[in-house]
Formats: structure tokens, C-alpha cells, sequence
């Protein structure tokens, strides 16, 4: 548990820092002071600004804000990613009119520029690491009947409801190592293996090996005789994998193409459950908060590294696409402040964009406490389990 804990808080906490990160060097390159870059949510544990006249670094004491010319770097209590204060990004800066450091007075394109570097990192950090994921080696699929340089593995992709399965507490991802019913046993390494042995036992009660991350289970259910149309008599989707690594540069252009195909399959996804609002009044997709980010972080910690690294590839490319999104508050909503700026050759009042952005943060806000307590509902039994732990932790 207290893995997942570090491993939720290092992905999240990384991949925010990185957005972050991003803003501030792309404001630097523009001229627009940042005031403020920090390494977690305040209050601020210690910050160090460089003091240009006398040559050194020197400590800011306390979490008090101080007007400095330079930049403070700071460290702070919520490791939870970061963030950088732009000097005058809220408009609201008048005495600062003149100041060519101030980003309020960046002609549009270098304001867009800093808006979209963060996006731009998130998704420059997917590929890079799906990247290193090719180069490791990712498990692929591979037909039935091809022949493999290495040895093949049989994979639980999906796990139906209400089935022997689901009671054995079998999860996708878990790789079948061997098939056990009284003194015949089978180590699979093609699906139909796995299928005919299930196959030709229903009723009786098996025993299954599998293997999950880098721990190993034994777990024993019976294959139904009645089995649902369009499901297997153990209530399992299966796949056979093999292990496939890829040279260097191989690796880097497969990152970046997969992070293209990821980034369309989310986008297509998104606009299914748009239009399933709009013509139907209900989303039938599934969205998950904080919690269900740490359910999943769990599953995947589980399931091994090479699954985690997955997983924060595509947190990264999530995060990218729902900060590009016209939402007030959001990167891309300031990003439609400036468009419509350009449009019509003035910029909209500061007040009137400010009370926007507002709105926009507390419905934010309120949409993240409702997708919350939906996931603690939805995820009650493994939620009380987690918690459980958390609290025998302290």
C-alpha cells in the first residue's frame, strides 16, 4: 500500500511538475518574469532566489510572498507536482502596464506559446516514455499461429462480470502460467490451450497459476456448463503476448507514434461521451477522479513496472488533452481568451476573464468532488481496503 501511495503521488506529482515546468521555460524564453517556480503546493518549506548584485543564492525565509526581481525557487510541503507564478499571466496588473517583463504585455503569440508548453510537455513526456517502454520491452499481441523469437505468454485481457472469474479474483493484465485439474496440467502458451482445457472441465473445479507483477497465485474455480452467449466458460478474454524490444531509435519514433495513436483514441473517446450527453442526456464512457487514479495505480503497481510506465503515459496524455479544452481555468481557456483577443483586436476586460476563470475553477471544483464521491461508491470494496490500509499506516 504504501508503494502505491509513493508510486500515485511520484506519477501525478511528476507529470504536473513537468506541465509546470514547461510555462516557466517557455516564459523565460519569451522575457516574462516567473516570480515563483515551485516543487510542490505551498505552504513553501524553504525557497532560494539568486541575488544578481552580490553573485550568491540566498534563503527566503518564511511562506510570506516577497517582490523580487528574480525568480524564487521553492520547495514546498504537498508533493503533488508544482507550479509557476507568472508575473501579470492575471491581468490584473495595472501599475505594470509598461513592463516588458510582464506577460499581459506579450504580443498574443508569445502568451499563446507559454499557455501551450505545458500541454506540449505532457505530451513530449508520453513519448518519451513509452519510448523507454519499446526500448525495455512492452508486451504485444501476436496471432494464434505465428511463430515467436522468445517465449509466449497467455494474458487475461478481460474479466467478465458475474462470472467464475470474478470470483477467483482473476485481473486483466494477469499472465496464466499453468492449468491444474487433478493430476493432468498444462503450461499454456497459445490460447486455445487455455480454451480447450476450460473447455473440456466444466463443472469440475481447476486450480490456476498465474502471475501478477512479480507475485504468483494460486487460485481455484469451476468452469461453468451454462455458459452466456458471446462469453468463455470461465468468463475471460485472452491474449498471447510475447515480450518485444526494440533498438534505440526504433524506440523513440514508436513513442512518439504511439503517443499520436493514444492521443486519437482518447480524443474519439471523449467525443463519444460528448455526443452521448448531448443526443442522450447520460455518458455511457467512464471517467475517474483522484480515487480511482489510486484504484488503478494500485492495479497496475500490481501488474508489474512495465504496466505503471504505461499507465503514466497515458495519465500524461489525459492531462495534456483536458488542460487544451476551451474550459475557463484551464489552459486551454485562456488560451480562447487570446483567440478571441486577436479576433477582435482588443483584449476582453481583465475583470470580466477573471470572474470567468473563477466560475470556471469552482465548477471544476465541484465536478471533481462529485467524480469523487462517484468513485468511492464505485470502487467501495477495494476503497474500504485501501483506507483500511492507509490508516493501519499512521
Amino acid at each position: 500500500m504504501i508503494l502505491t501511495l509513493f508510486a500515485f503521488a511520484v506519477i501525478l506529482g511528476l507529470l504536473i511538475f513537468v506541465h509546470e515546468m514547461g510555462h516557466f521555460l517557455v516564459a523565460r524564453m519569451m522575457g516574462v518574469k516567473a516570480e515563483e517556480f515551485g516543487f510542490g503546493f505551498p505552504p513553501r518549506i524553504l525557497g532560494v532566489v539568486y541575488n544578481a548584485k552580490h553573485k550568491k543564492w540566498e534563503l527566503v525565509k518564511g511562506n510570506r510572498y516577497i517582490k523580487r526581481k528574480n525568480t524564487i525557487y521553492s520547495l514546498n510541503w504537498i508533493p503533488l507536482g508544482g507550479f509557476v507564478k507568472i508575473f501579470g499571466e492575471d491581468g490584473a496588473k495595472k501599475e505594470t502596464k509598461k513592463n516588458p517583463r510582464n506577460f499581459a504585455n506579450k504580443p498574443v503569440w508569445q502568451r499563446m506559446s507559454i499557455l501551450v508548453a505545458g500541454v506540449a510537455m505532457n505530451f513530449l513526456v508520453a513519448a518519451l516514455i513509452l519510448s523507454v517502454g519499446f526500448k525495455i520491452g512492452l508486451p504485444e499481441a501476436v496471432e494464434e499461429g505465428s511463430q515467436v523469437s522468445g517465449t509466449s505468454r497467455i494474458h487475461i485481457v478481460e474479466v467478465a462480470p458475474d462470472s467464475p472469474a470474478q470470483e477467483m479474483q482473476l485481473k486483466p493484465g494477469d499472465e496464466i502460467t499453468q492449468l491444474t485439474s487433478g493430476v493432468e496440467s498444462v503450461m499454456p502458451q497459445k490460447v486455445d490451450e487455455v480454451v480447450g482445457f476450460l473447455g473440456s472441465l466444466k463443472g469440475q473445479e481447476i486450480l490456476m497459476e498465474i502471475k501478477r507483477g512479480d507475485n504468483v497465485y494460486r487460485l481455484r474455480g469451476t468452469p461453468r456448463e451454462n455458459v452466456p452467449l458471446g462469453e468463455g466458460a470461465l468468463g475471460i478474454t485472452l491474449t498471447r503476448t510475447e515480450i518485444v524490444s526494440y533498438p534505440l531509435l526504433t524506440s523513440l519514433k514508436m513513442g512518439f507514434v504511439a503517443t499520436y495513436d493514444m492521443t486519437k483514441a482518447i480524443l474519439n473517446a471523449l467525443g463519444g461521451m460528448l455526443r452521448d450527453l448531448i443526443f442522450y442526456g447520460k455518458v455511457k464512457g467512464d471517467v475517474s477522479g483522484p480515487v480511482g487514479i489510486v484504484v488503478l495505480t494500485n492495479q497496475m503497481a500490481e501488474m508489474g513496472f512495465i504496466y505503471l510506465l504505461q499507465f503514466a503515459a497515458i495519465l500524461s496524455i489525459n492531462l495534456a488533452i483536458i488542460n487544451i479544452l476551451p474550459i475557463p481555468a484551464l489552459d486551454g481557456g485562456r488560451i480562447l481568451f487570446l483567440i478571441i483577443e486577436k479576433i477582435k483586436g482588443s483584449p476582453v476586460s481583465s475583470e470580466i476573464e477573471q470572474r470567468i476563470h473563477l466560475g470556471g475553477f469552482y465548477l471544476l471544483i465541484a465536478l471533481m468532488i462529485f467524480i469523487t464521491v462517484r468513485d468511492v461508491f464505485k470502487f467501495q470494496d477495494k476503497f474500504e481496503i485501501l483506507w483500511e490500509k492507509i490508516v493501519g499506516i499512521f
